[in-house]
């Protein structure tokens, strides 16, 4: 099962949604806007890469976050869920797209951002 976590508008879910069709590799989404953000897999997202990888700081959002919070995101070991509650509220600050691959009843698979080599290497594995 495949899942992809974003926001519809974004040029990089375009291209990772493209990406998916060309390949005819069946997905479902999940928007961010109207479905509100997953906790559990932002979590699992930071625990399988890192918080920086999953904190999108080139947007706006970070940007207009106070000095104290930008400075918390950026802690060698932040408080993780800190990190997810904040996510929660501006979840335009998440980078994108999450594609998730599950494996098995226990283990998935997490690409952060699109990569054309990152997805051809997740699903040649399959």
């Amino acid at each position: 099962m495949i899942k992809m976590y974003g926001i519809p508008n974004c040029d990089t879910i375009k291209k990772a949604k493209k990406w998916l069709k060309t390949h005819n590799i069946e997905y479902t989404f999940h928007d961010y806007k109207k479905d509100g953000v997953d906790s559990d897999v932002l979590k699992q997202s930071i625990h399988a890469t890192a918080v920086d990888q999953v904190v999108n700081k080139r947007g706006t959002t970070y940007r207009k976050l106070s000095e104290s919070q930008q400075q918390q995101l950026s802690e060698d070991e932040p408080n993780i869920d800190y990190v997810i509650e904040l996510l929660c509220q501006h979840p335009s600050m998440i980078k994108r797209p999450i594609l998730v691959k599950k494996i098995g009843e226990q283990k998935a698979s997490y690409i952060l951002g699109f990569s054309e080599s990152s997805y051809q290497a997740l699903f040649d594995g399959a």
